[in-house]
């Protein structure tokens, strides 16, 4: 096991073209080909299963297969929810970022400025470019079928623009109120989810906490003498104790996080 796993991290650091390299991932992690996005294009790799390969390798390199397994499954796990929690903050930035197009969009078209002008502007306010790009197209090609988005909020607030513009041209009514008002909508949703999250940081602390504390008696077991390290992964008993304790702790944090997402959404 040990030498499959140097065997895959070889391959993975030889020095050769981006695009090889890039293959290489793609045949250890047994998915396609990223396609690069800037310079390296790192935004592409898989980063649960890279975890899980990395905590794999040094599991196996520290402790035995048993540890090495348990060690890439809660690598991968942990990098699903940072990868979770991301997105999440990336989706608050996204209708920020849309709220303020909004903003100079019903400002520009207030002003007397025709609609290609204000797109324009809503499009240089928004400071992410795929929502602006989203905004751009809701606007300028308000009958094509909306382009699908993870995010419901942004998904409907697009819907609703490119709704708004259809109906003014049909029948000259003020686009500037619509946006005005799918603006106000998209910071209140933005604040609730902030509040949310501020009602549920002490929760998710307390279950960080809790979830550090057999880590903190194992160091205290080896403090004293006992090893219990050595008893966990040396004996039958205790190989069976540990993956029920990885298991009960996995579950146990999934739990705490569902509960705080729904609570958030």
């Amino acid at each position: 096991m040990t030498a499959a796993l140097v065997s895959a991290i070889a391959l993975l650091a030889w020095p050769d073209d981006g695009l090889l390299r890039r293959a290489r991932v793609a045949a250890v992690l047994g998915s396609g080909i990223a396609r690069p996005r800037g310079p390296t294009g790192l935004r592409d790799l898989p980063i649960p299963p890279s975890a899980g390969a990395v905590g794999s390798l040094a599991g196996a390199l520290l402790s035995t297969p048993l540890v090495a397994v348990l060690a890439g499954t809660g690598a991968f796990l942990a990098a699903r929810a940072w990868g979770a929690s991301r997105k999440s903050r990336e989706s608050d930035a996204r209708l920020r970022s849309l709220a303020d197009g909004l903003a100079a969009l019903a400002a520009d078209l207030r002003s007397g400025r025709s609609l290609e002008t204000a797109t324009g502007a809503a499009v240089s306010a928004c400071a992410d470019s795929g929502c602006g790009g989203e905004l751009a197209r809701a606007l300028r090609a308000p009958e094509a079928p909306p382009s699908g988005t993870a995010d419901p909020a942004l998904a409907e607030a697009m819907v609703r623009i490119a709704a708004a513009v259809r109906l003014s041209t049909r029948t000259g009514c003020s686009l500037a109120s619509v946006a005005g008002a799918v603006e106000d909508d998209l910071r209140a949703r933005s604040r609730h989810r902030l509040e949310l999250r501020g009602a549920t940081a002490a929760p998710r602390a307390s279950a960080s906490l809790l979830a550090g504390l057999p880590l903190l008696g194992l160091a205290m077991g080896s403090g004293v003498g006992a090893d219990p390290w050595a008893v966990l992964t040396g004996t039958g008993v205790g190989q069976v104790l540990l993956v029920a304790g990885v298991a009960l702790e996995a579950a146990g944090l999934a739990w705490t996080r569902r509960l705080v997402a729904r609570a958030v959404r």
